[in-house]
């Protein structure tokens, strides 16, 4: 759909063709839908990126399939979309994990001795997870709630903890179980009721 300037994608498309481009978050959140909004509003709400890093201004990093590590704000053009889809997001692929490697040691770096870094993304698949641990160890985390949840699920956890400003409980992803049964469904998230004047 954004490869085609019309329809649902319209705004976003015609954005992805011009020298501005459009912010990468907004790119992902149209692909991803809930689970990448969920993933935004939670970083938006509880990121606490160290402030003399103008870099990690937004405190939310997106892993992309050849550019490593990239903020959420950074704006993308169609040519760099096409460029991702000619990159295969492997474990054993050096052209996606050879940038996420250089970044993540860049991050910590920045980072120094202090803070952690949340994984938002699949605890469960070792391509991103692999080269995290890695350079981070102990101090990458994720969400406990994350184990056998999928994506719309964990979207739509992280959308709910953002709106309520209630951080989720965190755990290292070394030596955690990452892979479990499903929990239950999330509830119905309550309806409004329009009042009357």
């Amino acid at each position: 759909m954004l490869l085609e300037p019309r329809g649902d994608a319209g705004l976003l498309a015609r954005q992805l063709r011009t020298r501005e481009g459009a912010p990468l978050g907004d790119v992902y959140a149209f692909v991803s839908s809930l689970y990448f909004r969920g993933k935004r509003a939670y970083a938006a709400k509880f990121a606490r990126p160290p402030e003399d890093v103008p870099w990690l201004a937004s405190g939310a990093l997106v892993i992309t399939p050849n550019r490593g590590l990239v903020p959420v704000t950074t704006r993308v053009c169609l040519e760099h979309l096409e460029a991702f889809a000619e990159t295969d997001i492997g474990a054993g692929e050096p052209a996606f994990r050879r940038p996420l490697a250089r970044d993540a040691a860049e991050l910590a770096r920045s980072l120094g001795d202090v803070g952690d870094v949340v994984l938002l993304g699949s605890i469960a698949s070792t391509k991103y997870v692999e080269p995290l641990l890695e350079v981070f160890g102990e101090r990458l985390l994720f969400p406990a709630a994350f184990v056998g949840r999928g994506d719309m699920s964990r979207g739509g956890l992280l959308l709910r903890a953002a709106a309520a400003n209630e951080e989720l409980e965190m755990t290292p992803v070394r030596g955690a179980r990452r892979r479990g049964t499903r929990p239950p469904k999330l509830p119905p998230k309550p309806k409004l009721r329009a009042s009357r004047s």
